[in-house]
């Protein structure tokens, strides 16, 4: 294995691997497509493997060349950010945000107007991943992500209750409300597996009966989407259901909830730990969690 001893062609790498062309690399760096394809070339030396295949007409990312490429675009897309916010002077000024797409659409996003109306001179960047998150990256400066919690974790915003859901639509002429007795006559919409409307049946006690799990999603948000658009009664987090709740579009099903183990971690980028904007919106974060929990039972 040889060390990179320079990061010289970097940039002509990136350049022709986006264009899929060294004269359309050219174009853009202002150099002739010779200099280009030599750079690359010496680059390709340097790392010990090609990285393009060399067609008569065209050019192409070798498998390697690919991985290579998704590399240095990151690398080098950080880079320009930083120099960018360094040279407008502005770096208090950008909040970035990551997050996962269920917490920003049925959490977030409904309730952000209340942090920009405290701080309006913030310019908020939200980027809803459900990928991992590159904490390092000049591209994030927090991260709210969903996942196992533990006892004492200072980065734990809200530990989660899964609660029983359903639309006031499912409800029969003259009934009033939805219990557990009634989920039999209903679609009991799963994430993934039934494992968990398991757990909390057998929490109530009302594991005995013929249930319909047929309907599956990927995404909590989803989930809380086809509940209230009435297709059946969701087992969800209570914290992507709240909004949907307070506005009477889903009502929740009295009962025991089953121990869950998962929440929301406030995770911060150790280069901006120290700014003023990420102790804000840390602050508004915890105080918005906390309202959401009080209103929760615990049960």
């Amino acid at each position: 294995m040889k060390p990179l001893r320079s990061l010289s062609g970097l940039i002509d790498f990136d350049c022709a691997a986006r264009w899929g062309s060294f004269k359309l690399a050219a174009r853009e760096l202002h150099k002739t497509p010779a200099a280009v394809s030599l750079q690359v070339k010496q680059l390709e030396e340097n790392v010990g493997f090609p990285l393009f295949v060399r067609h008569p007409r065209h050019i192409s990312l070798t498998e390697k060349g690919q991985e290579l490429a998704i590399a240095t675009g990151r690398m080098l897309a950080d880079l320009r950010a930083k120099v960018a916010a360094l040279q407008r002077g502005d770096e208090e000024a950008v909040l970035r945000i990551s997050t996962t797409h269920s917490f920003a659409i049925k959490w977030l996003v409904p309730r952000m107007h209340r942090f920009t109306k405290l701080y309006p001179e913030l310019d908020i960047r939200i980027d809803s991943n459900d990928a991992p998150v590159d904490l390092q990256a000049d591209s994030t400066d927090v991260a709210v992500r969903y996942g196992p919690v533990s006892e004492g974790d200072p980065t734990v915003l809200f530990r989660e209750r899964l609660v029983p859901v359903y639309s006031p639509e499912l409800l029969a002429p003259g009934q009033d409300a939805l219990s557990l007795a009634d989920l039999p006559q209903h679609n009991l919409l799963v994430v993934q597996s039934p494992e968990a409307w398991l757990q909390l049946l057998n929490e109530n006690r009302a594991l005995k009966g013929k249930y319909d799990f047929s309907r599956v999603y990927t995404h909590w948000g989803v989930l809380v989407q086809a509940a209230v658009a009435g297709q059946g009664v969701a087992l969800v987090p209570y914290g992507i259901a709240f909004e949907d709740i307070k506005s009477g579009a889903l009502r929740q099903i009295p009962c025991r909830s089953a121990r869950f183990e998962s929440g929301y971690r406030f995770l911060v980028n150790p280069h901006k730990e120290h700014m003023l904007k990420v102790q804000r919106f840390r602050d508004w974060m915890v105080a918005e969690m906390r309202e959401m929990e009080s209103t929760l039972d615990r049960r």
